[in-house]
This record gives structure tokens, sequence and C-alpha cells, in this order.
């Protein structure tokens, strides 16, 4: 028994060694680039005041270059980014093309630069797990080490993005399967996480944290905790509105009947028609709108209008659909912010920026089906008072969205309803979702009691005028 013991002992420990230093090598590596990319991205922000004429004239051409980077250098990098890295690690145990980290990155400056509604967080989770995926093939490791990597990759991404690095760890291990949680990849993820986060500060990255101190004064009453109740179903509502929209565009795209550089072409003259007829708002990252939603005095975000949320999905949407390379989780965070910033006016009272900061996470939790990550972020974005009502509207948004993701390679493992009949283990855009055959029955024995009741009411009724005409 001893002798087991101490051989497990020292097999756990050898193996936590081999994943500190590993993980540790990995977030560094990916904070680094990361960081490279950001600065990049600022750098030609910067360089939009410097042009004679809008910058978001340029989305015609910039959508046209961007398709034809991708298609010609990486295809795998097309699309909004964390897709392709979920679909790589269920499909390929993590193999990614090295030219990806080039190529994304160019194309997503290059589409952000022009006002390409996309974010930076799906390029740098791609970025990180092919700086993973390379390192794992230069030294020859085996397929699932070289897939655990990966989702270290993920991880290291999405922290140094945000810097939010417990969230970007727990996103990277909830992401992949629903309902799910990768409990052996929890270590290196952490570390990875961490150790990209504090190389991308040491690198000069300042990220935004929200003053939610105004949030102090707000307690665990009951008619609050019913708004906020009333709150997750309509950031649950929100979710599955984006998650459908994006789904719909894309398909309606690759129906059109054209070559896919004239679609984008086409696509970019549109966006700039809407940015023309809508304002500039919903073009690039939209982080000055978000922070207007999210500030306590109501003067800043005096001039939002009410369908601020609509109009991104929108923009996104087409974005996305013509080829734009980018990520969709900044664009979740400006529709849940905008979101919740009507629903915060709609019920009245003092926290409309609660609900905004709710909005930002429950609407992130519900599309991507990431309900712990986005509670821990809540936490790390704006402070432990938010923790309890972040948590319930985020798992409210996450169960009212159903069997549906804006990543479509996630792997079904759950169901949300045990009403419900779902087939699970396959992708969730192939999933099967229909009622339980004994409620089926049910439905049927109701319908069947309405429809006696209705021929009962009627047979009384033609009675009665029987006996007046009788009378």
């Amino acid at each position: 028994m001893i002798r087991k013991h101490v051989t497990e002992q020292t097999a756990i420990f050898f193996s936590v060694t081999k994943w500190v230093v590993l993980s540790s090598v990995v977030g560094v590596m990916i904070g680094a680039i990361v960081t490279l990319f950001l600065k990049i991205l600022q750098v030609a922000e910067g360089g939009r005041a410097e042009l004679p004429f809008p910058y978001f004239y340029l989305l015609p051409l910039a959508l046209f270059l961007t398709v034809w980077i991708v298609r010609t250098f990486a295809p795998s990098a097309e699309g909004h980014g964390t897709e392709k890295v979920i679909e790589a690690v269920h499909k390929r145990h993590g193999k990614i093309n090295i030219a990806v980290i080039p190529v994304k990155l160019f194309a997503t400056v290059l589409t952000i630069f022009s006002g390409g509604s996309v974010g930076k967080e799906g390029p740098g989770a791609q970025i990180g797990a092919g700086a993973a995926s390379w390192l794992s093939d230069m030294l020859k490791f085996s397929k699932e080490d070289r897939k655990k990597l990966v989702i270290c990759g993920i991880s290291a991404g999405f922290a140094s993005v945000f810097g939010t690095p417990i969230a970007g760890a727990i996103f990277g291990v909830e992401v992949l399967i629903i309902g799910v949680i990768l409990y052996d990849v929890l270590l290196p993820s952490f570390i990875a996480g961490f150790a990209a986060f504090t190389t991308a500060q040491f690198l000069g990255i300042e990220y935004t944290y929200f003053d939610i101190r105004f949030y102090q004064n707000v307690t665990l009453d009951l008619p609050l905790i019913l708004l906020v109740v009333a709150a997750g179903l309509f950031f649950g509502f929100v979710s599955d509105l984006v998650v459908t929209s994006v789904a719909l565009v894309h398909r309606m795209i690759r129906k059109i009947p054209l070559h896919p550089y004239l679609v984008a072409f086409a696509g970019g003259v549109l966006l700039v028609a809407m940015a023309l007829l809508f304002g500039e708002r919903y073009l690039g990252l939209g982080l000055e709108t978000i922070k207007d939603t999210l500030n306590p005095d109501p003067w800043f975000s005096r001039d939002l209008p009410w369908y601020a949320f609509l109009l991104k999905t929108a923009f996104t949407s087409l974005t996305l659909g013509v080829g734009g390379s980018g990520g969709i989780i900044t664009p979740i965070f400006y529709i849940g912010a905008t979101s919740g910033h009507l629903f915060g006016q709609l019920v009245g009272g003092e926290h409309i920026a609660l609900f905004a900061a709710l909005g930002f996470v429950s609407v992130l939790a519900g599309s991507t089906n990431t309900p712990i990550a986005a509670t821990i972020m809540a936490v790390e974005l704006f402070g432990l008072e938010i923790a309890h009502y972040a948590a319930l509207s985020a798992v409210i948004s996450f169960l009212i969205t159903g069997h549906r993701s804006v990543f479509a390679s996630q792997i079904l493992a759950m169901k949300k309803s045990e009403m419900l009949e779902v087939k699970v283990g396959e992708v969730i855009e192939h999933a099967e979702v229909d009622l339980e055959e004994s409620e089926i029955g049910r439905i049927r024995n109701v319908r069947e009691r309405i429809r006696r009741r209705r021929e009962k009411l009627k047979e009384k009724r033609a009675g009665r005028g029987l006996s007046r005409k009788e009378k």
C-alpha cells in the first residue's frame, strides 16, 4: 500500500511539474505575441485620424483584401477565431497551421482599422492556440499533450486580451463542451492565463477595469432580485437573437451566387451605407459606447438609442458574414451592455449601470454557453459586489438561450430542460432537440381536454338557444 501511494504521488508530482513548466512557457510566449497584436491594433486605430476622409470608407476594399489574404495564405483563419480553435481541438487534436498567426493578426487589424464590427479576443485565442500547436509540433508532443497546450492557448489568449486571467482560464476549459469542465486542463490553463496576463502587463498593455464602488450600496433585497431574474430572462432572449442572427446572415450570404471577393466588397459598401445612416458608434470595437453604458452618470449615455443592441447585432452579423476577420465576443459585450442599459431604463430606478454590467456578462454566458467564466469575469471586471447578481443572471440567460451557440463546433453534453429530448455527444450545430414523449402525451391530453370543454360549451349554448325559441 505504501509503495503504491508513493508511486502515485511521485507520478502526480512529475505531471504537475511538467505542466507548470510547459504552461508557463506557453503563457509567456502567447502574452508576448498578443501584446504585439494589441500594440499594432492600437497604432492602426490611432492612424485613422490621418486619413483625409472617414475611415470606414475603406471597408469595401479592406474586406475584399481580408478575404483574399485569408483564402490565399491560411483558409483556416476564416471566421471569428475561437470557433476554428474549438473545431481544431475536437477534430484534429489541436493541430493548427502556423500560418494562422500572421494571417489572422494582419487580417483582423485590417478589418478593425477600417471599421468592421468585430472583436479582438477571437484572434487572440486563435493566435495563442496556433503558437501552442506550433510549440507542440516542434517538441514532438503527443496528440493529447498538444490538445492540452492548445486549450491553454485559448485561455492565455482570452486572458491577455481582456486582462481577466481567472475568467480566461475557465473560459478555455468550459467553452469546448457544453455541460463539462475539463478538470485535467484546469491547472495548465490557470498558469497559462496568469503567465500571459502578467507578460502583457509587463510589456505595457493597460487594461480597463470599471469603477463599481457605487454597487456597494446595492443590498440583497427581494425586489431587486426579482428584477435580476427578469433581466436574466431578457438577456437569454437577446443571446438567442445574436446566435440566430449571426447564423442566419452567414447562411444567406453563402447562397449569394457571386464570387466571395465581390460579396466582401458589396458587404463593405452596405456597411458604409449603414454607418452613414445610423452613425459610426456601431463600427469597430465600440469600447467607448460600452464604457458609457457602464458609467453611473446617465449623462454619458444620454444619446444612446434603445435599439443600439439590435444595430450592433446587424453590423456584426454582416461583417462576419461577408468575410471580415475578428472575434465575436467584444461585439457580444457591446450588445449585452446596451441591452442591459435598455432594460435598466424600462424598469426605472437607480440601477441602470448595474443592468448594463449584468448584460455585459449574461449575453456572453448565453451566446457562448459559458456561465461560470462569465460570472468570474464579472467579478474581475466589476468587483465582488456584483457576483451574486451576475451569477443569477448569467445562469438564467445560459438556460433560456437553449441548445445553440455562436460557436457551432461546441459539443453538447447536457440538456437544459428535463422536458426536452436532446441528443448529446454531437456538435451543437447538428443538435436534435424535441419534446420528451411523456411531455408530448401531456400536451395532447391538455389539448383533448380543451377540445372537449369547447364541445360541451357549444352544446350548452345550442341547448339555451333551443329553449329560448320554445319560449
